[in-house]
């Protein structure tokens, strides 16, 4: 695929993208087009390498992921870009990805750390190459609604409106069933729309492929939440079938002194709240939790963490820091994390590098973990006391956080946002069908089967694996799809 010698001859180039500093005064999306010669000679690169574990899509024995788990046929539309098949190269990437403008935005890219490439170089540029793609068939009008020939009779809820969800709805709807999709907020897209800040994922680049999906004839009801608005039971009761999509939206918490001071907030109810007043006035409702002259404290080293302080700094925060309870990754593999596994190293994503172009250092602080919160006459918070810890892990796998005499500080801090995670899903439609779980919360269904204790009812995305990536839900949406129609006409021709 793509030129013989093309990853000899050609190095990696990366997508540019407008100045960290400057691009903090918007909330426009900062990627820059590449021009197509480049493009084209980032395609050649693609090495025929005989087994593309780029596009493998599995994990190795608990050690982590290696490729795309919807299973990208990625050497395949490399080529056809590097040989100027632009179309071709987007029908091939629409075979097993309902939403690459997602992906090609939001995706951590599991697949260039699989690229045969990275060996002992650069990794292709998958990911860019994808959104180019994907954003040359909107701009050449290739992209346009394509509803079934025929409707089968058969009715399908899907709740929840995300990934995964918009996914299974897509793929139910091909195989002609009549799809009616559930979301209790007021916009379709679930963390797609009110998780992820809109300068990475604008809210307009889903509405682009929602409108699609609704010309395809596929109905969206928002403000309606299930077991609420509308009992599960009456839902499965109308419908032939249900596929619940809801996530895994329990926040974690912090149990720690102090927890109960004003200024402390979950940073879904941070993100959420920003960007609804974003889009809703542009701010002018002051319908969001402002961290504007604020010192932030954003407790969580994941992406939900860095999403917290794009936001924050768009909204002029004093300072930014972010507490990671862990050591700071290498900068290159360990022997625990060979290739073609996801690579565990130390990068620097986005919203850090503007915080350091806006502050002038590296917003993060490594094996951090919270003693107490303490807070100001009027019970609000003022700052947090910290130790440094050692992180081992025991012979089950548990990790043991040990403290470090002498590491104690105290962090001024007028607004806190929890980043640590999600402990699975809301019980209120789990309770009310009696739907079997897990011992982690998650809903028991089995993988590839996707079909809950309840006839009829199948889960998917993190309401049943637990908190994971949008390329993960996309792929269990389009396999629990997959399973629904085989339920509802004893064989399925979905992918």
């Amino acid at each position: 695929m793509g030129k013989p010698t093309g990853f000899i001859e050609y190095k990696r180039e990366n997508p540019t993208k407008r100045d960290p500093f400057e691009r903090t005064k918007s909330w426009k999306e900062f990627q820059i087009l590449m021009p197509e010669p480049a493009l084209r000679q980032q395609g050649a690169r693609c090495m025929d390498c005989g087994v593309p574990f780029c596009q493998t899509g599995t994990t190795m024995d608990g050690s982590g992921e290696i490729g795309c788990p919807v299973y990208n046929l990625i050497p395949e539309w490399n080529d056809l870009v590097y040989r100027g098949k632009w179309k071709e190269a987007l029908e091939r990437l629409h075979k097993t990805n309902n939403f690459p403008e997602f992906t090609g935005r939001v995706c951590p890219a599991p697949c260039e750390g699989s690229c045969t490439v990275a060996i002992s170089d650069d990794a292709v540029s998958i990911k860019s190459i994808e959104y180019h793609i994907v954003e040359r068939g909107f701009q050449e009008g290739w992209i346009v609604p394509q509803p079934p020939s025929k409707r089968t009779g058969k009715k399908v809820a899907v709740v929840g409106s995300g990934p995964a969800g918009l996914s299974a709805a897509a793929q139910l709807n091909k195989a002609g069933h009549s799809v009616t999709v559930f979301e209790r907020e007021d916009r379709i897209g679930g963390l797609l729309t009110y998780g992820i800040p809109d300068v990475k994922l604008a809210n307009h680049i889903v509405e682009r492929r929602v409108k699609i999906l609704e010309e395809e004839g596929i109905t969206f009801e928002t403000n309606v939440e299930i077991g609420k608005d509308i009992s599960a039971t009456e839902l499965k009761k109308n419908f032939d079938s249900v596929l619940l999509c809801t996530g895994a939206t329990k926040p974690r918490d912090v149990e720690v002194e102090g927890r109960e001071l004003k200024g402390i907030h979950y940073a879904m109810d941070f993100l959420t709240a920003n960007t609804k007043s974003l889009l809703n006035s542009n701010h002018e409702d002051g319908n969001y939790i402002s961290a504007n002259g604020q010192n932030v404290i954003v407790i969580g080293g994941g992406d939900t963490g860095v999403d917290c302080i794009t936001t924050s700094v768009r909204h002029g925060a004093k300072s930014i820091t972010q507490f990671d309870i862990n050591r700071q990754k290498p900068d290159e593999r360990g022997d625990k994390n060979p290739w073609p596994l996801f690579p565990i190293i130390h990068t620097v994503e986005d919203g850090q590098k503007e915080a350091k172009a806006v502050y002038g250092t590296d917003p993060r602080s490594h094996q951090v973990s919270t003693t107490k919160f303490v807070g100001d006459a009027q019970g609000n918070v003022k700052e947090i006391h910290t130790i440094g810890v050692e992180t081992t892990i025991d012979d089950k796998g548990r990790k043991i956080r040990t403290p470090i005499p002498g590491t104690e500080k105290v962090w001024p801090a007028d607004l806190v946002l929890l980043a640590i995670g999600f402990t699975g899903p809301e019980e209120r439609i789990i309770e009310e069908l009696s739907i079997a779980t897990t011992s982690r919360s998650t809903i028991d269904a089995e993988y590839g089967k996707y079909m809950t204790s309840v006839p009829g009812v199948f889960a998917a995305g993190d309401n049943r694996r637990g908190q994971s990536l949008v390329v993960w839900a996309i792929n269990e949406g389009r396999e629990a799809a997959r399973e629904c129609d085989r339920y509802l006409m004893g064989s399925s021709n979905l992918p």
